[in-house]
C-alpha cells in the first residue's frame, strides 16, 4: 500500500487550532518564558551585588518600557504556567477529563491568569 503524496501524519494546516492545543502550545511557551525572566532577574540581582553604577544601569532597563513590558509578559507567564499546573493537577486526580470540562478549565485558565496578572501589576503600582 503507497501513500503516494499524502501526508503521513495530519498537518497543522489541516485542523483549526482548539483552546486544547494552543494552551498546551502556551504552557510551553510560558515555561521557555520563564527562563528567560528568570535570567532577567538574576542579572537585576547580580547588578544590585555588583553596585550602584551596575543597579542604577539594571533598574534603568527594567523601568523602560520595553522593561516594563517584558515584566508584565513574565508576570503573565507565571500566572499562566501555575494556573495550567494546577489544571494538569486536577486531571491527574482524574477529573475535568470530559470535553466540556476540558474547555471550561482552559478558559478558567485563562481568565484566572489575566486576572491575577491584572491584580499583581495593580497591588504593585499601588504599593510604589
Amino acid at each position: 500500500m503507497s501513500n503516494g503524496s499524502r501526508p503521513l501524519s495530519p498537518h497543522l494546516q489541516i485542523y483549526r487550532p482548539q483552546i486544547t492545543s494552543v494552551l498546551s502550545i502556551s504552557h510551553r511557551v510560558t515555561g521557555i518564558g520563564l527562563t528567560v525572566g528568570t535570567f532577567l532577574l538574576v542579572w537585576w540581582l547580580l547588578a544590585a551585588a555588583a553596585g550602584p553604577e551596575s543597579y542604577a544601569r539594571a533598574a534603568g532597563f527594567m523601568g523602560s518600557f520595553f522593561g516594563l513590558l517584558l515584566l508584565f509578559a513574565w508576570t503573565f507567564a507565571m500566572w499562566f504556567h501555575f494556573c495550567a499546573g494546577i489544571r494538569h493537577l486536577v486531571w491527574d486526580t482524574g477529573y475535568g477529563l470530559e470535553l466540556p470540562q476540558v474547555y471550561l478549565g482552559g478558559w478558567i485558565v485563562v481568565g484566572a491568569s489575566a486576572g491575577l496578572t491584572i491584580l499583581t501589576w495593580v497591588a504593585a503600582l499601588i504599593a510604589w
